[in-house]
């Protein structure tokens, strides 16, 4: 571990979301094997996860926390909450998320609220449609978000001002 890493104060927030162990039975007995499920993100808009196995514990962890930092993408948020209803699909999971007002909090269940919370998300109403898994339901929840939009580029895609949409 370099010196200039120690210095540092972390820049994400990292939940676990999902931790699973399997087993091989072999020769010996059964060999386990642990793969972890992780979201990071920086509470300022910037959200990622991240799927990582191995023989141990912490390494699977280490590794998915690695793939989240590569996969991060930009929530567009609006006063803490969402810019508009979205509703995110992935294989049989469905998630609709959908905007609240100031005061509500993060209504949402145990793998949309980790997204939610590691994007710095504090109003949202979220319903977790169809397949339960708690790695599709993630995936979803990323397709949602992937297909919001923020105002400065709607109104860039229509050739006009930001004063000019809003009115």
């Amino acid at each position: 571990m370099r010196s200039d890493d120690r210095e540092q104060p972390k820049e994400f927030v990292e939940k676990l979301v999902k931790l699973n162990r399997t087993a091989k039975t072999v020769k010996g007995g059964r060999r386990m094997a642990f793969s972890a499920l992780t979201v990071v993100g920086d509470q300022k808009g910037r959200v990622g996860y991240g799927f990582g196995k191995a023989n141990d514990v912490s390494e699977a962890i280490r590794k998915s926390i690695d793939r989240a930092k590569r996969n991060l993408v930009v929530l567009p948020m609006k006063n803490g909450t969402l810019p508009h209803e979205m509703l995110g699909k992935f294989k049989s999971s469905s998630v609709l998320i959908r905007p609240a007002c100031p005061g509500t909090g993060v209504i949402a269940g145990g793998a949309v609220r980790a997204v939610m919370d590691a994007a710095g998300i504090t109003d949202v109403v979220s319903k977790s449609l169809g397949s339960n898994a708690s790695v599709n339901v993630v995936r979803a929840t990323f397709d949602a978000i992937s297909k919001l939009m923020d105002a400065r580029s709607v109104a860039q895609n229509r050739g006009k001002t930001l004063k000019d949409l809003w009115g």
